[in-house]
């Protein structure tokens, strides 16, 4: 009886052990578009809350992107007390193998008269390259994402504003033979395709009066509950193009 008895408690035991090694994260690493948000600044949402929601529960998905941090300071960060935080290695420890690592930058890279933040397009390309690698060595697996668009129109047309820096991500994912969803090109369309007027449906526009935002708010770069959910189902519809192993776990598969 007692070697039964042992027999059903290793079985169980290597049952949840398979089911712990099948089960895998997804980290998002990147700016403000996609990062968490505080309860004070709703209706602002970043996609990656709304892209959380849409696995099951092999997959947990773990929203490490920050407000404007760009590829240089998600490892290198300045505290206001001069610190150095390296938000990058508790990611880097505790990467498993098959799990991802979703990339976007670019919103804050650009912005290069700020030293502690903007990057050059060489040092932006060597600073993917570092991140793509070192998902690498974990045999994890690395997502390139090229920024979300903003909404600026000049005589009704879409504008696009974040100059080379989508370009090269797309090249160190060529290069390096990395998947990419081109997140400029999907919400330029998207943005296109609500029109002028009704894309500040997207973004974050509240009147005044707001608890939040008693002044009101325009704002052309963050999104709201309606475009982060927008923006979330872009980057699944690139999974699927992509057809990355995770699609199995995209609930309403």
């Amino acid at each position: 009886m007692k070697k039964y008895i042992l027999l059903s408690c290793t079985l169980v035991v290597l049952f949840f052990a398979f089911k712990e090694q099948e089960s895998k994260t997804v980290y998002i690493i990147g700016d403000s578009t996609a990062a968490n948000k505080a309860s004070r600044t709703f209706p602002e949402t970043g996609w990656g809350m709304a892209f959380a929601k849409l696995f099951d529960q092999q997959v947990k998905v773990d929203n490490r992107a920050l407000n404007g941090r760009s590829t240089k300071s998600f490892k290198r960060d300045v505290a206001k007390d001069g610190k150095i935080v390296d938000h990058w290695k508790p990611i880097f420890e505790n990467l498993r193998r098959g799990d991802y690592v979703f990339i976007q930058f670019g919103h804050n890279d650009e912005k290069i008269d700020k030293p502690n933040v903007g990057t050059s397009l060489e040092e932006f390309e060597q600073n993917l390259i570092f991140y793509i690698d070192q998902t690498l060595e974990k045999g994890a697996i690395p997502v390139l994402l090229t920024p979300i668009a903003r909404r600026k129109f000049e005589n009704g047309l879409l504008i696009k504003t974040h100059g080379e820096y989508p370009a090269i991500i797309r090249k160190v994912a060529s290069n390096t033979h990395t998947a990419l969803i081109d997140m400029e090109d999907k919400t330029t369309k998207l943005v296109k395709s609500y029109g002028e007027t009704g894309s500040q449906r997207l973004f974050l526009y509240v009147d005044s009066g707001d608890s939040n935002y008693p002044k009101g708010k325009k704002d052309d770069t963050h999104l709201n509950t309606v475009g982060a959910s927008e923006v979330a189902n872009l980057v699944v519809e690139g999974i699927r193009e992509l057809q990355l192993p995770v699609q199995k776990d995209l609930i309403g598969k």
